[in-house]
């Protein structure tokens, strides 16, 4: 850790700054950077400053841009994070700007030189100079194969791969340091989310990703001549540059030019609606940035899609959950909601039920007389996302990116046709999704899977037993055994066990008694034991424990 101080000084010293003059210098001087660093004081006053100044999700939002690529990216991948970010810091998150000059055309030679082993002019019959689309990560030039075909290049910045494990290198180092030193650090798990962060930007880098996640997302359309993705062109593929069919059309969110063409708006918006439901509940692989930017209108009313850097994943089990999620949202069903969210995520041991089911009643009654069409379901499964977030349930990325895509999908969906009842459309997907899964073969296939996995178990169960018996035997059992109130629970234990003594004790007199009794009818010689009043005195004894015993039996019983 110190070796990457050391190496990486000057950036240290740079994001440090910047946090600092954007008014957290607080958590520089508490994770003891602040005169390990030397930063002059008077940046200590500025940052001070500006806590006045601005709000907290403000100065985050600065701090990032003024950071560069790295940080801007973080922030929107974070920005998909409704579970673990407060919400006047995400809708910050959501004016992240990416835009930056572009990088000379001398750079993008070289790199294809490099990367493709050929000169632009002998792999390209055309190729502009000036990109048509220029970002932190790479800049996207067209062009023209020899064979007349249009393409988009995608061509990555220079030393940008460098730059960004640099930055995440000291993020790390950041966050690990935090979390020793700051408990709330440590409570919200910042060096696993860092982690998860980190490789989601790393895929971003790797163009052959997003190349792949481009074919699987066109395998799912390939018989629907209503949707369109660009064809992958692997040959001019590598993973500094991306060489995609250069697709034509009009973004979704320019109404004016869609008028003026022609275009049907309704059908746009049903058909986009259909294409993003069919890659989350049907197929469990689908865009996560469907911004109007990676959404075109082309001719015959054909929703093209572009940029897959970003893509979610939901597995049979998770696609179950959403669809059981939507019919029980549907039906305002407060027990269908909270037991399928607590099936999506991780549920802390100390949650309290009680007021999980009080905050999902308080948001069912925020839709209970708005009617099904006028019903968000992005903005309602982020607000089960707020949730989460209160009672630190924690959700998986891919169901908060898939919360993302929901609401920005219904952003555009609202400018193409505010009448559309996106409730109505999801409907019937979650429907199909669940008589799928009830479906008999479906049902074999599950029981045969789980018949084999049990098999296994089964399998292995007299070599386990043989190994908890060694350890038995060699006295290294451990045992651990955890009750909610303890100290209450052990001094009922402990009148437990004295009532129980107690009892044992009446009964042994019980049967003394007894003894004598039995002696004494039986003998009739007389003894100095026999003189002596034991009977009665026995007797009286005993019905006074007795007494004392169910005394403090119903004594006990109030408490």
């Amino acid at each position: 850790m110190l070796e990457k101080r050391v190496r990486h000084l000057g950036r240290y010293r740079d994001i440090v700054a910047a946090f600092t003059r954007n008014g957290f210098g607080f958590l520089v001087k508490d994770l003891g950077l602040f005169e390990v660093l030397a930063l002059p004081k008077r940046l200590f006053i500025d940052g001070h400053q500006q806590m006045n100044s601005k709000s907290i999700g403000e100065r985050v939002r600065l701090i990032l841009e003024e950071l560069g690529p790295t940080f801007i990216k973080m922030g929107q991948i974070a920005s998909t994070r409704p579970d673990i970010i407060p919400e006047e810091i995400l809708k910050e998150l959501e004016k992240l700007q990416d835009h930056v000059p572009p990088f000379p055309f001398e750079e993008v030679e070289r790199i294809v030189q490099e990367e493709l082993g050929s000169t632009i002019d002998t792999l390209f019959k055309e190729f502009q100079e000036v990109p048509i689309a220029a970002a932190s990560i790479g800049q996207v030039h067209f062009a023209v194969l020899k064979s007349n075909e249009r393409v988009a290049v995608k061509i990555q910045r220079p030393n940008i791969s460098k730059i960004i494990q640099t930055d995440l290198e000291i993020l790390q180092d950041l966050v690990q340091l935090a979390s020793q030193r700051l408990e709330w650090a440590s409570r919200y798990q910042l060096p696993e989310i860092v982690e998860e962060f980190s490789k989601s930007l790393r895929e971003e880098l790797n163009y052959t990703i997003e190349a792949r996640n481009t074919e699987r997302v066109s395998k799912q359309f390939e018989k629907d001549s209503n949707i369109h993705i660009p064809n992958v062109y692997w040959d001019l593929s590598t993973q500094k540059i991306l060489t995609l069919e250069f697709a034509e059309g009009i973004k979704l969110n320019d109404m004016r030019k869609l008028d003026e063409l022609g275009y049907n708006r309704k059908i746009l918006a049903e058909r986009f609606v259909h294409s993003i439901f069919q890659q989350i509940l049907i197929e469990g692989f689908f865009h996560g940035d469907p911004h109007p930017g990676n959404i075109l209108a082309g001719p015959g009313e054909v929703i093209v899609f572009l940029d897959f850097g970003m893509v979610g994943r939901l597995t049979l089990e998770m696609k179950t959950y959403i669809a059981a999620l939507i019919i029980a949202m549907m039906r305002k069903n407060t027990n269908g909601v909270i037991k399928a969210i607590t099936k999506m995520g991780l549920i802390p041991d100390d949650i309290d039920m009680q007021k999980l089911t009080k905050d999902v009643d308080e948001l069912k009654e925020k839709y209970l007389d708005v009617p099904l069409s006028q019903v968000s379901l992005g903005e309602s499964i982020n607000d089960l996302f707020s949730i989460a977030f209160k009672h630190h349930i924690q959700i998986p990325a891919d169901l908060t990116l898939l919360g993302k895509t929901l609401l920005t999908m219904e952003g555009t969906v609202e400018m193409l046709d505010p009448e559309l009842s996106i409730m109505n459309i999801a409907e019937p997907f979650g429907r199909k999704l669940l008589k799928e899964r009830l479906h008999p073969k479906k049902v074999a296939e599950n029981a045969a899977s789980y018949l084999f996995e049990y098999g296994e178990i089964l399998s292995q169960l007299p070599k386990h037993i043989q190994e908890l018996t060694s350890t038995i035997k060699k006295g290294k059992l451990r045992m651990e055994i955890t009750v909610p109130e303890l100290e209450q629970f052990l001094k009922k234990l402990d009148r437990i066990s004295s009532r129980l003594s107690f009892s044992i004790i009446l009964l042994s007199f019980s049967i003394i008694m007894v003894g004598l009794i039995i002696g004494s009818a039986l003998s009739n010689q007389s003894t100095l034991l026999w003189n002596i009043p034991a009977q009665e005195i026995g007797f009286t004894i005993a019905v006074l424990m007795l007494l004392w015993l169910l005394f403090s039996i119903f004594r006990s019983g109030k408490k």
